[in-house]
């Protein structure tokens, strides 16, 4: 597909199409509390933890300081012990070792 004829974007659209995108990708992660972050991890190499850590680290380079636990209740919508509590299963014991056989960590 040749974008080379669609209007050229501007920063601050591109940001706001690229935060849109991120806010329903946690609305999706939200639905879907089903997926445990161990099977994203295996089939994606990344996970809710990810995506805050990304969160918090973007924060930091743009000089506002955001605590872990701030930036894991951005990402799950409610303070993490408490998604942990309500959603969070054991992990089988095939997706422990494909986590471990992948050696990607959170």
């Amino acid at each position: 597909m040749d974008h080379n004829d669609d209007p050229p974007m501007t920063v601050a659209q591109r940001t706001e199409i690229e935060a849109a995108a991120f806010r329903r990708l946690l609305a999706h992660l939200d639905e879907r509390t089903d997926v445990q972050n161990i099977d994203l991890m295996n089939l994606a190499g990344f996970c809710r933890n990810c995506l805050s850590k990304w969160y918090r680290a973007a924060a930091e380079e743009r000089g506002v300081a955001l605590e872990d636990a701030a930036a894991r209740e951005i990402v799950y919508g409610m303070p993490y012990p408490e998604w942990k509590a309500r959603y969070q299963q054991e992990a089988s014991d095939e997706a422990k070792a494909r986590f471990a056989a992948a050696g990607v960590h959170d």
